[in-house]
């Protein structure tokens, strides 16, 4: 993108849909856990529906840059977790 020789906007997505109820599962699954256990869900903190379905779409990025994910989303998922478990640790070990 920097490399463009002008400036533009791109979505960078996996043109795929996810519920917070499909992340959660993931996320905990990842730590051999059950979100049930640990997540409670509150409808007065649901969104108002504003639109049917929310995807980015990565078109551009591919047709113009050659881009495209390398990621699935579980193992973004994963990704997200251990980074966090990795911080902390490391903020554990500085006290």
């Amino acid at each position: 993108m920097l490399q463009q020789p002008s400036p533009d906007d791109f979505v960078i997505a996996m043109g795929e849909t996810h519920t917070v109820e499909e992340f959660c599962e993931a996320a905990f699954a990842h730590v051999d856990l059950d979100y049930r256990k640990y997540v409670r869900v509150d409808s007065k903190f649901y969104r108002p529906t504003e639109v049917d379905l929310l995807i980015g779409d990565p078109s551009k990025a591919k047709n113009v840059l050659g881009w495209k994910p390398n990621l699935s989303f579980p193992d973004l998922v994963k990704l997200m977790v251990d980074s966090d478990i990795e911080y902390l640790e490391r903020s554990r070990a500085r006290r």
